[in-house]
């Protein structure tokens, strides 16, 4: 038929949406029976067009074609895709059923390509079951029958195979020696637009979950100049990347709009990349101060099957729910089931417990955050070198980690991360009888808050440069602390205080009671009296 010939020479031109119409078509007509390969096609440029179902029932009709005919190797690489789709729809029953059957039809056939999907699938469960050797051993036999095949599109991914392995074994050097071989493929166009999708959604996700920032602002570039067409199926998970970058950046708002188009582009089988953007979601709010926002948008995170974590902890603290907040940091770090395979995220929770840790008033807790931090960072990882010095820094105030801290977060052109650490630096030099280099530091870190919309922030920053503390607080008053007596021997009242300072009542009442504690007075007017006698107010 016409029509058909019409509808493969779309697929082959990668006309996804007309090859769909021409193969729909087609399959209506009495005497257009579609051949196997032509109900494959059908299920790609299903999937291709958002049909996510309509994908998987042409794909079990062109298995059972496959059967029919005897062609074992194209059963068994559809019962593979189903497999693999099953699992992205959230059916592990179905996807282990499917494998197995891919397995059973492809035995025998030890050198055919299609036996590099099951070298894949291979590679990634003895990685998720912490066998090294058998990861490499299977993502090695992988790259032999890639390199058997011809195919450009299986090198790229064996590649990518092999350098997932290798990260999770804390070889860097070498992970990323084969992962830029094989985004040199892709970038290059060398590839499917099938593999080209997969292995930038794929490698993006590595790059962040390794916290290496310069490959990822790189290739999320690349990848959204890539998928810009309209209808483009890995627009969503492509942009997801570009959320995170623009967030680390400092482009927030960008960042929160984008996150909200990565929800209405993804596809019913990618529910964990909508989950991912609005937990982004929650992260800018929580910063800008929009704290009910922020708990709405972790809490569809937590629908879509994320842990909101460290987020959701940070901002329990921020409403003066400390307790509360360290309980969801340690259960989230106790049940992070890989670690090996998202530094970013380890890291990441880390450093919410050193904060959480001393905003709760326990050092020595801090202290071993940060070391747990400092464990993870190398040389050759900025990004994470930059956490464990920032972390280090918040517990001891000392200037030296602070100031490698900031070096290193400049470098980076992340501006929030900075920002905070010219306020650590800023009473780091106030201890030292500094007082003008407090007065800079705090007016940069302001003018960044400012810029980012970081209220909470900006107000923390603008009442110390109007309280002007002394060079030690008296009394063993927390910095925080003196915020809160300033403002109360100024008339405020909790909730002015509150207010101002962006955090609870609640909180205002904790601090209130540490401070009546330390000074040994049992009245705001007493505390008001100290505040005065000392330079406070």
């Amino acid at each position: 038929m016409a029509v058909l010939e019409r509808a493969r020479s779309a697929a082959a031109r990668e006309d996804w949406a007309g090859a769909y119409r021409l193969l729909h078509e087609a399959d209506r007509h009495p005497a257009g029976a579609l051949t196997p390969g032509d109900l494959d096609v059908l299920a790609d440029s299903a999937w291709w067009s958002g049909r996510v179902e309509e994908s998987v029932a042409a794909r079990l009709r062109a298995h059972a074609a496959y059967v029919a005919e005897g062609d074992w190797r194209g059963a068994g690489l559809t019962a593979w895709w189903l497999s693999f789709e099953y699992r992205r729809l959230g059916r592990p029953a179905a996807a282990a059923g499917w494998l197995h059957r891919a397995r059973h039809q492809l035995e025998g056939r030890p050198d055919c390509p299609e036996q590099c999907f099951l070298a894949w699938t291979d590679t990634e469960e003895a990685d998720g079951h912490h066998d090294p050797a058998a990861a490499l051993a299977a993502a090695h036999r992988m790259t032999r029958l890639a390199l058997r095949s011809g195919s450009p599109d299986l090198l790229a991914l064996s590649r990518h195979a092999e350098a997932s392995v290798l990260l999770a074994q804390g070889r860097r050097a070498e992970a990323f020696a084969l992962l830029d071989e094989a985004m040199a493929s892709v970038t290059a166009g060398e590839l499917s637009g099938l593999f080209t999708g997969r292995l930038y959604s794929l490698a993006l996700t590595r790059c962040m979950s390794a916290a290496d920032l310069r490959r990822a602002v790189a290739w999320t570039d690349a990848a959204m100049a890539w998928c810009a067409a309209p209808g483009n199926p890995f627009r969503g998970l492509c942009r997801i990347h570009h959320v995170e970058v623009l967030d680390l950046l400092g482009e927030w708002a960008r960042a929160e709009e984008a996150a909200r188009l990565v929800c209405q582009e993804v596809f019913v089988d990618s529910l964990d990349t909508a989950a991912a953007a609005s937990y982004a979601a929650g992260e800018i709010q929580r910063r800008q101060g929009r704290l009910e926002e922020a708990a709405r948008s972790y809490g569809r995170a937590y629908e879509l099957g994320r842990v909101p974590q460290p987020g959701l902890a940070l901002l329990r603290l921020a409403q003066g729910r400390a307790d509360t907040a360290l309980a969801g940091l340690r259960l989230a770090l106790d049940c992070q089931s890989d670690p090996a395979h998202d530094l970013l995220g380890r890291a990441r929770l880390l450093a919410a417990l050193t904060e959480t840790s001393l905003a709760l008033g326990d050092p020595a807790a801090a202290a071993e955050a940060a070391t747990g931090l400092e464990r993870l960072a190398s040389p050759d990882v900025p990004l994470l070198s930059a956490m464990a010095a920032t972390a280090r820094g918040s517990v001891t105030l000392a200037p030296a980690p602070l100031r490698r801290a900031l070096s290193l977060w400049l470098r980076l052109r992340v501006p929030y991360e900075a920002a905070q650490v010219r306020m650590l630096l800023a009473a780091a030099d106030r201890a030292a009888g500094d007082e003008e280099a407090a007065r800079l530091g705090l007016l940069a870190a302001r003018a960044a808050f400012d810029r980012l919309g970081a209220v909470p922030d900006s107000r923390r920053a603008a009442a110390l440069l109007a309280g002007r503390p002394p060079r030690r607080l008296p009394g063993g008053l927390s910095v925080r602390e003196a915020e809160v007596l300033r403002l109360v021997a100024s008339g405020a009242s909790d909730r002015d205080v509150a207010r101002e300072l962006v955090i609870s009542e609640h909180t205002v009442a904790r601090h209130l009671h540490s401070i009546f504690a330390k000074l040994a007075v049992s009245s705001r007017t007493a505390a008001t009296a100290y505040a005065y006698a000392n330079g406070l107010a």
